[in-house]
């Protein structure tokens, strides 16, 4: 997390929901000689005390845990470059905006027969999005061809016990400054998201 104040003074609630809505990010677990990293959606609980998710059985990470292991999920929102002309003000540097949070914990593989529920709570909370397209429900599949794609991956949850966010939009300028900034990254900006970006700059309280 960015250590400036100003870009970590958001409450945990907002953390909670943005990881909540974007409902996916990179699962690290560390290792002697490199993190190992995995890009997973996930389902967190309502009072965020863990996030459900699966791996495939082959992946890495599940030959860790035969025992549970502490872990992070990084999860990523908009972000963009700012140039130090946007500003309308001297002796500026560019810089990047962007909003991350970070969950933090223990992971751990959970029972086999919890995962034909987390495949279908995860499926069902994607699928509600994309309403009043009819929702897509396993039981669409064959039996056998479920049961085939459900012994190649394994149920594993988060157990939460930190949560930080850091949410860089430029809060350290002036307002006039940002949202100058703002507007630039609305119609020539470099990134993902921009048009995001930009609304949460112009949000943001210096």
């Amino acid at each position: 997390m960015h250590p400036n104040p100003a870009f970590r003074a958001e409450a945990r609630s907002r953390h909670i929901d943005f990881a909540r809505d974007r409902a996916f990010g990179v699962l690290a677990v560390s290792t002697p000689n490199a993190p190992l990293l995995s890009h997973v959606p996930f389902l967190l609980s309502k009072d965020a005390a863990w996030a459900d998710l699966h791996l495939v059985r082959s992946n890495p990470i599940v030959r860790l845990l035969k025992q549970p292991q502490s872990a992070q999920i990084a999860v990523s929102g908009p972000d963009g470059y700012i140039s130090p002309d946007w500003y309308g003000v001297d002796d500026q540097v560019p810089t990047w905006n962007y909003v991350a949070v970070h969950l933090t914990g223990v992971l751990e593989m959970r029972p086999a027969e919890e995962l034909r529920s987390l495949l279908d709570q995860q499926a069902a909370d994607f699928e509600n999005r994309l309403l009043p397209k009819p929702p897509w429900l396993a039981s669409k599949m064959t039996p056998d061809a479920l049961e085939r794609m459900m012994r190649m991956i394994v149920p594993c949850r988060l157990n939460i016990s930190d949560i930080n966010g850091t949410w860089k939009l430029n809060q350290n300028k002036s307002d006039a400054a940002r949202q100058s900034a703002a507007d630039h990254v609305q119609s020539a900006g470099i990134g993902t998201e921009v048009p995001k970006l930009a609304s949460l700059m112009r949000e943001a309280i210096s």
